[in-house]
């Protein structure tokens, strides 16, 4: 990769400061623009991110604010119904309603499970949407939803696969590298809607909205509604872990780096471990996942290990490291 030039510098340092003021002391990401139309310039300002931080903020996007409106309404309206109701929907093969306190994203927490109560759906078409079909709520009820839903999916699958791309270049890979190697023929992309509830729950043991992990697959674009609560902490291997607040920006998408990205990287680009904390008042989240097909085989990129810095992960596929992560995820299962 080029060095960034003094223009390019000065451009991620002054985007990265440009909201000093309003956020005080919480962590100051990157932010990167999506419509710049120099893509080597973009991808070493992403590289630069993922090297620090492994988090990053996108805007200029290309998703409507409109849209993303109607996604939160549409979530509310849903988490909104009686429980019979949302139960009706209980998640299968990990699609569909997940409650509260069923998940624990910290397997060695004594703790109960995650304050959060969540909704899955994935891919619209393909072998996987055969394979894993989608559970909808019934148009009697909610009769928006479907189509809202699946116009979101249709966007953001496309702002992460321009994402993915841009990761390839800041990797000195040609951009269709993840194209290349199968991840994203049928990819394993999800949808999650969330809501923390707003109670902090008086214990003697302390209780998460989602407890500290870093995510499993190749990289996760989030929107909240604006209600902090994130938190991430820069380097997972010191003890006692340091964590810093991320705040929300209005229109931007917070990406960050997921596990499967990791191993690719040979531990070049961060996953970051990040958790969501409870803040006294409701919070309402969309997380978008786009993660390999299942049959792509994740090993160490060359460009990344040498005899002096050899392959820190063995070769996996895709599906199986995914399915034991979420082995371990679920507190009930």
């Amino acid at each position: 990769m080029v060095p960034m030039s003094q223009n390019d510098q000065s451009k991620f340092s002054f985007e990265t400061e440009r909201l000093l003021g309003e956020m005080g002391t919480s962590l100051l990401l990157p932010i990167i623009d999506l419509s710049s139309p120099g893509k080597i310039s973009t991808a070493q300002l992403i590289r630069q991110a993922c090297l620090e931080h492994g988090f990053f903020y996108v805007k200029n996007h290309g998703i409507s604010e409109e849209l993303v409106e109607r996604v939160f309404k549409e979530s509310k309206g849903f988490f909104n119904l009686p429980l019979e109701e949302k139960m009706a929907l209980l998640r299968r093969d990990l699609l569909g309603y997940t409650p509260l306190y069923a998940e624990k994203l910290d397997p060695s927490l004594s703790s109960i499970g995650d304050s959060k109560e969540s909704f899955y759906f994935g891919s619209l078409k393909g072998v996987l949407a055969q394979r894993y079909p989608n559970q909808w709520p019934s148009e009697g009820i909610l009769p928006s939803w479907r189509q809202t839903m699946e116009c979101y999916y249709k966007n953001v699958l496309s702002v992460g696969r321009k994402l993915l791309g841009l990761i390839a270049l800041a990797l000195d890979l040609e951009e269709d590298f993840f194209e290349k190697v199968g991840a994203l023929n049928d990819p394993t992309a999800v949808v999650r809607l969330l809501r923390y509830p707003g109670e902090v729950i008086s214990s003697d043991v302390e209780t998460y909205g989602a407890s500290a992990h870093s995510d499993y697959g190749m990289v996760t674009l989030l929107l909240t509604d604006g209600v902090p609560g994130l938190q991430v902490c820069r380097d997972k291997s010191k003890q006692p872990h340091t964590w810093e607040d991320v705040p929300a920006i209005k229109g931007e998408f917070i990406v960050n780096i997921g596990d499967m990205m990791e191993r690719w990287t040979n531990g070049l680009f961060r996953s970051t471990l990040h958790r969501v904390m409870p803040v006294g008042k409701e919070r309402y989240s969309v997380v978008f996942f786009l993660d390999p097909n299942p049959d792509c085989n994740v090993k160490c990129l060359e460009s990344c290990c040498s005899e002096t810095c050899p392959p820190r992960f063995p070769p996996i596929l895709a599906g199986d490291y995914i399915k034991e992560r979420f082995r371990l995820t679920y507190a009930t299962s």
